[in-house]
């Protein structure tokens, strides 16, 4: 089935471990999902499951998200039964805010079936991808790290500039990807390999060690780790 599941940022809290030690760890609520769509590649060309999370009201949703979850009759609808077009199952779920797609094959994964957190149970790590925090436009200290230039010694005023760029006559530019100046954050990140502390499959929660990308309430992809161990 899926190999994975989408979910939603809580906050970070610690547990003990049986040896009394005290680990970091990132609450998930992850899940449930509903199966939206399951991609076959005779019909759309690649292989794929698509899962929806966290429920959104109907009259903030658009016809469109409606008519991706559950049957609305239209005048389009009835002229492609009309002409033959295989009508594709729906979900009979409500609107979702987060819809995500995960590649490979289906298994028996059926449209409307649920997915719960307990496909983790007997995992050891997983893969967590989300948006990270945006810091706007930042400086090279900032951003990269960068030690600044002196404090003394002739230095003006200039004490948190990046100093020289390189490249001279020859090629008379700077090239691409030099470390400057620019966005900070508000970037799609993967952490990779983060260990499944535990497993609350009635309050659809997943501890997982370490921290993850973005806000508390920042939506999450939770991937079956292919890492080797």
């Amino acid at each position: 089935m899926s190999t994975g599941i989408l979910g939603r940022k809580v906050g970070m809290t610690q547990v003990y471990d049986e040896s009394g030690r005290a680990v970091p760890v990132t609450v998930i609520e992850a899940g449930p999902c509903h199966v939206l769509q399951v991609r076959t590649r005779e019909r759309d060309g690649y292989n794929a499951v698509q899962l929806g999370f966290a429920d959104k009201p109907r009259r903030l949703a658009r016809r469109s998200e409606r008519g991706h979850v559950a049957k609305i009759e239209s005048a389009r609808s009835r002229s492609r039964a009309d002409a033959g077009v295989e009508v594709v199952g729906k979900a009979g779920a409500e609107p979702k805010r987060y819809v995500r797609e995960f590649r490979g094959e289906a298994g028996d994964a059926t449209v409307g079936q649920e997915v719960k957190v307990d496909i983790f149970s007997e995992e050891d790590s997983v893969d967590v991808t989300g948006t990270s925090k945006g810091r706007g436009f930042s400086g090279v200290m900032r951003r990269h790290n960068f030690a600044g230039q002196r404090a003394s010694h002739g230095v003006k005023k200039v004490h948190r500039h990046p100093g020289g760029t390189g490249c001279s006559a020859y090629p008379s530019r700077v090239f691409k990807g030099k470390r400057m100046a620019g966005q900070y954050g508000n970037a799609r990140c993967t952490v990779r390999n983060l260990k499944v502390v535990g497993v609350d499959a009635e309050k659809n929660l997943l501890l997982v060690e370490g921290g993850i990308p973005g806000p508390n309430g920042g939506f999450l992809v939770i991937r079956k780790t292919n890492m080797l161990k």
